[in-house]
């Protein structure tokens, strides 16, 4: 994809500095995701230690992803107006502090207080860190493999997590989950303060929509709560359809701000920007998809095949390697096939490896059942991650990219809580409908198979949308010939002048 934007970035740095730059930018992105499912595993160790309810201990994961996904925009946004370096250090120390302290916890209330504030400190960290790897490495081979290892670190997180979960928990115990967060955002804080300082923005650069930002978040935590609520309690619950109603009124609010404000959160030339459109909506089907696949494969190896938190964690190792492979491939093949052709190539493999997957048996086993279908999943998922990544944020204007970022990262994360959402609705009313004719079993993996099958349909569409990709960024990557538009990025726009932060 061809940026229409400068071809050098004014704060690019020599190779050796970059490719430091980089691990640590990475790192702080390994972090981010390694807390995302690190504590699946662990859940009921964690529920025993702390004396928490089923529904308790469902909130220790939802509090986390509620503050991360709700407060992304506003994390990009800040980063944009305070400085990025400033945002990435402060969300780290908040991430370290808040891991250690859920470490620590005895109750239920400051272990669920601690999970909020470490996503109050991924919500900064995430589109800061993507932000930084845009400005550092300019549109070119270098970027393509910049993007390679970011894509590389946020899929091998998550299959990371679960791995470590059940290694912890079953060697050192629950509260390790969270102290080798901490410490892992601490490590990457201290060797952040080595990234190169940037330019403040100018004092009249330093407005924040204030009535988008409230909006937009409470409109968010309320469509999340209410998908979460939805698992459990059915889609008629007065507290499932409240959370649902408040959320589709917050967010029509936010769009109607959004139209009149002067410093939009979301200004609407992004979303007319390059592929940042379309590639937002694939990026919805892939969280859908990605966290509703690290939910299911554990739940089915621990509850069908029988496997131990530590061996559903080793499982996820052929996946994750699959997935470092694809991300590692991506801009090698995007350089030879193009970027849109290897992105649908990218999730058409996918789609296949979740069609092999839905056949698992109740009397299958990890090397007969899932290792192929697994290394055919990842290496897609490496590959296509890569490539809407890179489709989210190529062209934006430099001084929209931690609101880009932002953008990305929240479609992902919404996207993963409404197919979770989905996806376990389905594959529970699958299950109860099985239950009276098979073995329990038999009936949870027929849920399961179901839940696999559609996801992987919604892959499939997603490879549906890459024409219209393609059509998008032939036609940004064509001059305007009218004025630029004050968030324009062509060569000549005034913002591309602008000090990056």
């Amino acid at each position: 994809m061809k940026s229409i934007g400068p071809t050098r970035s004014s704060h690019s740095l020599p190779d050796t500095r970059s490719g430091a730059a980089l691990i640590v930018l990475a790192g702080a992105q390994f972090v981010v995701t390694l807390s995302t499912s690190i504590v699946n595993v662990a859940l009921p160790a964690v529920r025993d230690g702390v004396g928490l309810s089923d529904s308790g201990m469902s909130w220790v994961v939802n509090a986390y992803g509620l503050a991360f996904g709700a407060l992304l925009l506003s994390g990009g946004r800040a980063g944009d107006l305070l400085g990025r370096r400033r945002v990435l250090l402060a969300g780290l120390a908040l991430f370290a502090a808040a891991s250690i302290t859920a470490g620590l916890a005895s109750t239920a209330w400051l272990l669920i207080g601690a999970r909020t504030a470490q996503g109050i400190g991924a919500a900064a960290v995430a589109p800061a860190a993507l932000a930084l790897v845009m400005q550092l490495f300019p549109p070119g081979p270098g970027r393509g493999r910049a993007l390679g290892v970011w894509g590389a670190v946020s899929g091998a997180g998550g299959a990371a997590g679960v791995l470590a979960g059940g290694l912890l928990t079953e060697s050192l115990g629950w509260p390790w989950i969270f102290h080798v967060s901490g410490f892992g955002a601490a490590c990457v804080c201290a060797a952040a303060t080595l990234l190169p300082a940037t330019a403040p923005p100018a004092p009249a650069a330093r407005r924040l929509d204030l009535a988008g930002t409230l909006a937009v978040t409470l409109g968010l935590v309320a469509l999340v709560h209410g998908l979460t609520a939805a698992r459990r309690s059915g889609w008629t619950d007065p507290l499932v359809l409240t959370s649902l109603t408040a959320a589709t009124l917050l967010l029509l609010l936010f769009v109607v701000v959004e139209r009149h404000h002067p410093a939009s959160l979301i200004p609407p030339q992004l979303l007319t920007t390059g592929t940042v459109a379309p590639a937002n909506l694939d990026m919805t089907l892939l969280g859908a998809v990605w966290v509703g696949l690290f939910f299911f494969l554990p739940l089915y190896q621990q509850q069908v095949l029988g496997a131990g938190p530590l061996v559903a964690g080793l499982s996820q190792l052929p996946l994750a390697t699959a997935n470092m492979l694809g991300s590692s491939l991506a801009p090698r093949l995007a350089g030879r096939l193009g970027a849109h052709v290897t992105l649908a190539a990218g999730l058409l493999t996918q789609a296949s490896g979740l069609l092999w997957l839905s056949r698992v048996s109740a009397q299958g086993s990890f090397l007969a059942d899932l290792l192929g279908p697994t290394l055919v999943i990842g290496l897609g998922l490496g590959v296509a991650f890569v490539q809407l990544t890179s489709a989210a944020v190529t062209g934006v204007d430099p001084a929209d990219a931690g609101l880009a970022g932002g953008l990305v990262n929240t479609t992902r994360q919404i996207g993963g809580a409404i197919g979770l959402a989905v996806l376990g609705t389905l594959a529970a009313s699958t299950t109860a409908g099985a239950a009276p004719h098979l073995s329990r079993t038999e009936a949870l993996t027929e849920g399961y198979r179901a839940a696999f099958l559609v996801s992987a349909g919604l892959i499939a569409a997603g490879a549906v949308l890459t024409p219209l990709l393609a059509r998008r960024a032939a036609r940004s990557a064509t001059p305007a010939q009218e004025p630029a538009a004050p968030h324009s990025t062509t060569p000549h726009s005034p913002a591309t002048t602008r000090s990056t932060r």
